[in-house]
């Protein structure tokens, strides 16, 4: 319950980005408030810097809890997770230069009719550091996807792919799963023999496999959701495609999914050893 108010599912939009505009626009207001101080505006913006910046940081740490439950619900292995870090940790190390920088303004300096010098320098740093976070969770968006349409997905995105490299012909199955391991309406992703797939369980023994990245703009279809018909919706732009023959049913998607033969036996999932990937 509570991780589904923080990622803003009850929005249907990510909870984070509404909430980091507040603390951004403080700060930066903080700062124009300290350069007012500097052209001898008077101890009413001093104050005002303070009080910015105090609810700023607020606001802050308001945003981190959602942030934390974005990044957490990012696979290990997604490539997006090491920006997602680095954007984390800056975003910290900013909220923490800004709180030295209240406790710089605390006292005596609150009454000055001018902001210090350290003070306003760690502004600018702390200015710095942010803007720069906010550029890297622009590109975990636009780049990455991350957080793109999960709100339309009803079931746990997968947290990690299965990977195996099978010595086999082509006419080989390999097991990759327990059938256990892949409930109704959930999907798996899968790299066999460098061959990046999603496998889905569309319920009374039916699973199917393709591959994993749509044909639009490659998004990843493990992450998307399961119709009801046996159709996957591609969480970045929507496109919808059979689950069974990998043809587009709609959405910007023109190009079919490539397939990918799947059985079970004895409580676990095959799938057919798929040729080589051409260097």
């Amino acid at each position: 319950m509570l991780r589904t108010l923080l990622e803003g599912k009850f929005l249907k939009h990510p909870l984070h980005p509404v909430l980091v505009h507040l603390p951004i626009g403080l700060f930066v207001l903080s700062f124009l408030f300290d350069l007012a101080t500097k052209a001898d505006a008077g101890n009413a913006y001093v104050r005002a810097a303070f009080y910015s910046m105090l609810v700023g940081v607020i606001g802050a740490l308001a945003a981190a809890l959602p942030g934390f439950a974005d990044y957490t619900d990012i696979r290990q292995d997604h490539p997006a997770k090491k920006t997602a870090t680095q954007h984390m940790v800056l975003n910290l190390v900013a909220v923490v230069l800004y709180v030295v920088n209240l406790f710089l303004r605390r006292g005596s300096n609150l009454n000055a009719a001018s902001t210090p010098w350290p003070a306003l320098i760690l502004s600018l740093a702390g200015l710095g550091l942010i803007n720069y976070s906010g550029y890297l969770g622009g590109v975990l968006v636009y780049d990455d996807g991350i957080g793109v349409g999960r709100h339309r997905r009803r079931t746990p995105t997968p947290v990690r792919t299965v990977r195996l490299r099978v010595l086999g012909t082509p006419d080989d199955f390999a097991p990759i799963a327990d059938v256990a391991d892949l409930p109704q309406g959930q999907t798996l992703r899968l790299e066999l023999n460098d061959h990046v797939m999603c496998v889905v369980n569309l319920g009374n023994g039916e699973f199917r496999a393709f591959q994993e990245f749509c044909t639009h703009r490659y998004g990843p279809l493990s992450e998307g959701c399961l119709t009801d018909g046996g159709h996957v919706v591609c969480p970045w732009h929507r496109s919808e495609f059979d689950c069974r023959t990998g043809k587009p049913m709609h959405g910007p998607a023109k190009v079919d999914l490539k397939t990918y033969e799947v059985t079970t036996r004895e409580g676990k999932i095959y799938v057919k050893v798929p040729p080589p990937v051409k260097a």
